[in-house]
């Protein structure tokens, strides 16, 4: 039996299936070959006293392992990855490099996309959200050109696979109902080889196949 437990949902709407952030650390634990167990939380357990004394703002993923605890997606990966020489290179330089590309992805891309993404997805309909569409897609777009000229000719960020790409590649996701990554080829590309690898598929058939079991009757 694995010591690794990770707490994710049983299951959420279908706009953020695929996408909430236990994805990531289902991800590294495949690529490090880590077994773990799973602790689902059903609607509105994210809030009891329970799971808020492991994550004290009520969100997944919360990992635990031989009395560690830990939250916050990117420093779970991260500490995958101490075991995961695909994840963070033995190399210090490129070990560094790895890291670096980590946090690139949770604070210089992922702000930018989710503040563009939420007006479509929760405020749609809002008059303020559509003034501040145009503002927020064209900052997107920046980001997403800087991307693709660092990333250049390379299969990835830092040429061979490496945490980076991975949580960058969970960033990128969150614009699948957009043209906003599919109007940039070589970025598109680069999301689509990350995402064909088979610890990625196993990740995403363990989020979503929760979700499709847990999915709430359909009314009448």
């Amino acid at each position: 039996m694995s010591n690794i437990r990770v707490t994710a949902f049983k299951w959420v709407p279908p706009f953020a299936q695929g996408l909430v952030r236990d994805l990531r650390v289902r991800w590294a634990l495949e690529e490090a070959g880590l077994p773990y167990a799973e602790k689902l939380l059903g609607a509105g357990e994210q809030n009891s006293p329970e799971h808020r004394a492991v994550q004290p703002f009520g969100q997944v993923p919360v990992y635990e392992e031989d009395g560690l605890t830990l939250f916050e997606s990117g420093a779970i990966v991260l500490h995958v990855g101490e075991r995961c020489p695909t994840l963070l290179p033995q190399d210090p330089a490129k070990r560094a490099r790895a890291r670096t590309w980590v946090l690139a992805a949770l604070n210089s891309i992922e702000p930018h996309i989710l503040n563009f993404t939420a007006l479509d997805v929760f405020y749609a309909n809002e008059e303020w959200a559509r003034l501040r569409r145009p503002g927020a897609e064209k900052m997107a777009q920046a980001r997403l050109d800087q991307l693709t000229q660092a990333l250049g000719t390379r299969d990835y960020l830092e040429g061979e696979f490496t945490a980076g790409d991975l949580v960058m590649t969970t960033v990128l996701r969150f614009l699948r109902n957009t043209e906003l990554v599919k109007n940039r080829p070589a970025l598109a590309a680069y999301q689509a080889r990350c995402e064909a690898r088979p610890a990625f598929q196993r990740a995403l058939a363990a989020q979503v196949g929760h979700f499709a079991k847990h999915a709430p009757p359909v009314a009448a």
